[in-house]
């Protein structure tokens, strides 16, 4: 554990540098550096809803810049961005530019030969949170996969890691590989979606060598504040929420709601048996589709007006959660050690542990 954490860190040192407050620039902005890679070839873009260049999504401006763009990807939640947390997406025609949209959340997360052929580049621009059970980088793994197996170049438009100030959490482990957890990884990675491309052929996680190009941003470091302008997926509407996001994402994996359902969802978290003079009521809606504990008053705790952002997994919400269960053994589902990496972590929560207990077995 603590090895890995020493190599991501040592690379995110020798990735940052001073910028003496200069406007922040993103890969997808630096059109002058990646046109050029473009010119005369038959591009699929992997993009969604974050695919953004000021208020014009990246498939019009290279359409308008009479690039040729012939199909696009989308992954997890659409190419719009809507859909809820986990459902599955069927391939559609884009309304407005008349491209097919393949989902790489429907019937393969892998671009087939078939979805593939005729394409001479793939040019990847997603904006990720930073967690590893967020899914964009196992998207990511597999385009590159894809691409490295058929000969053709990927070029990952880099943007911030809103969570890119800290390192935290289990090291996922052999045997609990899944879409939430592909690599072995601290849950909390700091890495930007550029880092995490180039770490998949560094660290040889794909059979391949991808023939790869990350088009960095300029005026980035890992401790700069960045507030994301399009919400990267319906259930994360703000920089809390964002923020808050792999502390309470491990609720998923358990009996209590983390607010799916309602105005603030991963913002505050409860559940019909807990004690609290908060409470919340789940509803079906859009991008949250029977959510847990539907209809139901729900008590717990508000964390939308906390006075400090994380800069560690918090385990202690996970852990009185847990303690004041009436039925334990109901607490936890089989999803919750997919999304920890481990079986470790449910083990020592059962065992009563503390946070700090468990914390510094993440360090062995």
């Amino acid at each position: 554990m603590a090895k890995i954490k020493q190599i991501i860190c040592i690379g995110l040192l020798l990735l940052t540098f001073s910028v003496n407050a200069q406007k922040l620039v993103l890969g997808a902005e630096r059109t002058n550096i990646y046109l050029p890679l473009l010119k005369n070839k038959k591009i699929a873009v992997v993009g969604n809803q974050t695919s953004m260049i000021a208020n014009t999504h990246l498939v019009d401006s290279l359409l308008s810049l009479k690039v040729n763009v012939v199909k696009v990807f989308s992954p997890e939640h659409g190419f719009r961005g809507k859909a809820d947390a986990g459902a599955k997406i069927e391939d559609e025609t884009d309304e407005k530019t008349g491209l097919p949209i393949i989902s790489l959340y429907g019937k393969n997360k892998k671009p087939t030969v078939e979805q593939l052929k005729g394409i001479e580049l793939l040019l990847f621009d997603i904006q990720d949170v930073g967690a590893r059970f967020y899914t964009y980088i196992s998207t990511l793994h597999y385009v590159m996969e894809a691409a490295a197996e058929n000969n053709i170049k990927v070029i990952v438009l880099d943007r911030p890691n809103p969570n890119g100030h800290y390192i935290d959490g289990p090291i996922r482990e052999k045997g609990f590989e899944s879409f939430v957890g592909m690599h072995p990884i601290p849950i909390v990675h700091a890495m930007t979606i550029g880092e995490y491309a180039q770490m998949i052929n560094g660290e040889k996680w794909i059979a391949r060598q991808c023939d790869l190009t990350v088009i960095e941003m300029e005026n980035y470091t890992h401790d700069m504040s960045y507030d994301l302008p399009i919400k990267p997926s319906p259930n994360l509407p703000n920089s809390r929420s964002i923020n808050l996001y792999p502390s309470l994402c491990l609720f998923e994996g358990t009996n209590v709601s983390l607010g799916r359902g309602t105005e603030y969802p991963f913002q505050h978290f409860g559940a019909p048996y807990l004690k609290s003079n908060y409470s919340f009521t789940p509803k079906s809606g859009e991008g949250s589709k029977s959510p847990p504990h539907e209809n139901k008053k729900c008590y717990g705790t508000d964390l939308r007006f906390q006075d400090n952002y994380l800069e560690e997994i918090n385990l202690n919400w996970l852990i009185e959660s847990y303690n004041n269960c009436p039925e334990k053994e109901k607490f936890f589902n089989s999803f919750f050690d997919k999304l920890a990496g481990t079986d470790k972590l449910r083990l020592q929560i059962i065992e009563a542990k503390t946070a700090k207990e468990i914390k510094e077995s993440w360090q062995e």
